[in-house]
């Protein structure tokens, strides 16, 4: 009998102490252990200092001004940039009453969330929604998960500090009947596979957390109906290929990175037996890597599918991922240079070991950008792409080759497309999405039209489009059952070069696009070698266009401007916003040379009388102004089958200061085509004092493979997928 009630003694032991441990608050992002390290740390750490000076200054200023909790109105302009100011406020205040134990800080966050208690239950739909996701603080549900993330973590940080009568408030009048509009109301978004989803789940995920309800937080985890279709860890195992590559492309890597990890802190604070940061071979580590290799070393994230090229690794949600990834994983001294470019750090304990590793270690290497391949794809089996860099992070030439999966709603129809940058900015890029987000007179600062029209659509990328249509007839649910394949990606320290495949992007289409980037002693900059083949079953338009950025100085075309009066080159798939500004015939290899800061960079493609190049300029049909007025040049084939090849050299010098003008001209004069069929292409590239022969095996990847090609009596023999020989 003892025995038993002293094993029932002990068993509610282990409950109270259990219990007890799950109500120490705040526990999501910082623990009750790390506020009062933070408070100890405060003064000794000048990173940590200053992102805690500054939070102190901007609560200090918003005590001194009325709450106001407008009435929802617009998309981009004062209340919904008033509604993002508060819940960033009530963030950093309830942070700062866990630290501080300052009543004020609490008083601020608590008559702010009764404010929202009084409005929320009174608010309809947002008047600027226009989806079926419609919020009603925000005109998207997206921008109401992101207030739930920030105002959960408050509420948790001054919820022992509330009375049970404000709490029940809060609860009854606004915070459950937001879990029950995501949970119940918008259950399609909640267990949407996208950063929607992903931002949806971690919103209802730290509620739950907050509110220590459980039956919330498994179905953040586990879906709505808590079958493991939907929620975070449905999205940790589709979302990313196991490289770490997020289908929607670097942007919105950036984007749903920060869910993705402060869920994930919140999860390994309350539920550690997950191993939340262990879970699929480190997953999360991975894509917080992957998200930086695809940055350029400016810190701007390469502009694939449909992104906006101001954002950078200075964001906040790359802060936030930094810090955690930081200390989750092992304290990696890499990192520790972005972070010092970032100049901030997160204000938790991730945030406090960041900034201890900056006091350590003042000089630190820079981070290693190199060269990579990563895959898409949950199981990596989807295409990926492929990233070559030269030089070190104060002058590096990059390369990417897009060869992905579509990238769900935010993808473009742009398979094999190529990006170059070089002297930390763009040189032939991709144009990137039509917004100015938070710009009211803008549509609303949402996606404007110009997105659909032009920014996805083929033609305004740099590949082939096939008579005039876009991949895939530009139809979405098209694009997304198919994906490009990689052929091939090789790195030494001399020569990279990848290359891929795409069969499905038009009936009767088969296409492979191979890239090379060269160092060579003789040149004092890496030279591109690119190899677009194109195969049809019937004669077609070949469209392939170079969007360079700079001032066009010289070409060997003889052209004819058209400087009295421009027509458009076409009246759909993006064709109807270019202007054709000029045009003319190849009379043998085409040259266009270009002047882009203080460098010169020139295509020179295979070309002969068939070719037509085509000199155009971005932003006919647009009424609106909402375009870049950006220039390219487009070479067009009518041709069953092509192979247009090409080289980008950089050559040269410019100072505008000195008046010093070196090497405009460049030294490739020539690329040739000498031959192309099922089993392999052969390519010859010539100028002053150089002499190259590249080959290509367009067959099934080996690289034990022996190839033989016979030309005009000469014989080329390799082993593997390439060969470049250097005369």
């Amino acid at each position: 009998m003892m025995n038993a009630i002293f094993k029932g003694v002990a068993l509610l032991c282990v409950v109270f102490a259990f219990a007890q441990a799950q109500q120490s608050r705040p526990n999501l992002i910082i623990s009750a252990d790390e506020a009062r390290s933070i408070k100890q740390a405060v003064g000794k750490y000048p990173y940590f200092d200053r992102a805690y000076e500054e939070a102190k200054r901007n609560i200090e200023d918003a005590l001194s001004r009325p709450i106001d909790v407008p009435l929802p109105k617009d998309a981009g302009g004062y209340t919904h940039e008033k509604h993002k100011q508060n819940y960033r406020e009530m963030q950093l205040a309830g942070f700062l009453f866990s630290v501080t134990n300052d009543a004020r800080y609490a008083t601020f966050v608590r008559d702010m969330l009764m404010r929202y208690a009084e409005l929320y239950p009174t608010l309809p739909n947002h008047p600027m929604g226009s989806s079926e996701a419609v919020g009603k603080i925000f005109w998207q549900t997206l921008n109401e998960s992101v207030w739930l993330v920030h105002v959960a973590q408050a509420y948790d940080c001054v919820y022992d500090w509330l009375t049970p009568s404000d709490r029940e408030k809060i609860e009854s009048k606004l915070l459950r009947p937001m879990a029950h509009f995501f949970t119940v109301e918008h259950v399609r978004e909640h267990d949407r596979i996208h950063n929607h989803g992903t931002w949806t789940v971690a919103a209802t995920g730290m509620l739950g957390f907050a509110l220590r309800d459980n039956d919330l937080i498994d179905k953040a985890l586990y879906g709505t109906k808590k079958n493991k279709q939907g929620g975070f860890i449905r999205q940790l195992d589709l979302l990313f290929s196991p490289d770490g590559y997020y289908t929607e492309g670097p942007y919105y890597t950036r984007y749903a990175i920060m869910p993705f990890f402060l869920f994930a802190q919140a999860i390994q604070n309350n539920r550690p037996a997950l191993k939340i940061f262990e879970y699929r071979n480190q997953i999360l580590k991975k894509a917080f890597y992957a998200a930086l290799q695809q940055t350029y070393t400016n810190g701007c994230f390469i502009p694939i599918n449909d992104a906006l090229k101001e954002m950078s690794f200075l964001a906040n949600e790359i802060v936030i991922a930094l810090n955690i990834a930081y200390a989750q994983y092992g304290g990696d001294n890499s990192l520790l240079s972005i972070a010092k470019k970032q100049k901030t750090v997160m204000l938790s304990g991730a945030g406090l070991k960041v900034a201890e590793g900056l006091a350590a270690h003042p000089i630190v290497a820079d981070f290693n950008w190199h060269s990579i391949e990563l895959t898409d794809g949950p199981q990596g089996d989807k295409g990926g792409v492929g990233i070559l860099r030269s030089g070190n992070s104060a002058d590096q030439s990059l390369v990417l080759m897009k060869y992905s999966a579509h990238g769900e709603s935010h993808g473009h129809f742009d398979k094999l497309t190529i990006l170059y940058s070089d002297q930390g900015r763009e040189i032939l890029q991709d144009y990137g999405a039509v917004r100015f987000i938070n710009v009211e007179p803008k549509n609303g600062g949402r996606y404007l039209p110009e997105t659909s029209s032009w920014a996805r659509q083929t033609i305004a990328h740099n590949t082939v489009t096939v008579d005039g249509i876009s991949h895939y007839q530009g139809k979405i649910d098209i694009a997304e059952k198919q994906h490009a394949d990689r052929h091939f990606f090789s790195v030494t320290d001399s020569f990279q070069i990848m290359s891929a495949r795409v069969a499905g992007t038009y009936l009767g289409v088969e296409m492979q696009r191979t890239v090379a980037l060269v160092n060579d002693n003789s040149f004092k900059k890496p030279v591109i070698i690119d190899v677009f083949r194109v195969v049809s079953d019937k004669v077609r338009q070949l469209d392939l266009p170079f969007y360079y950025l700079g001032h066009l100085i010289t070409t060997n075309v003889k052209y004819t401007a058209n400087d009295k009066q421009r027509t458009t080159l076409g009246k759909s798939n993006g064709y109807q916003h270019l202007w054709l500004e000029g045009e003319g015939k190849a009379s043998g290899p085409v040259k266009v040379t270009w002047l882009n800061g203080s460098r010169y960079y020139s295509v020179v493609s295979s070309a002969d009388s068939s070719t037509s190049v085509l000199f155009t300029r971005i932003g006919a049909g647009d009424p609106n102004f909402n375009l870049r007025n950006e220039p390219a040049f487009m070479l067009r084939e009518k041709a069953a089958s092509h192979v247009f090849a090409s080289v980008i050299e950089t050559h040269g010098s410019f100072d505008g200061v000195t008046e010093l003008a070196l090497g405009s001209s460049g030294r490739i004069d020539a690329v040739s085509v000498l031959a192309s069929n099922a089993e392999a292409s052969v390519i010859e590239i010539s100028g002053k004092d150089v002499r190259w022969i590249l080959m290509i095996a367009n067959g099934p990847s080996s690289g034990t493979a022996k190839h033989t090609m016979s030309i005009n009596g000469a014989e080329y023999s390799w082993t593997g997928n390439y060969s470049l020989k250097r005369f």
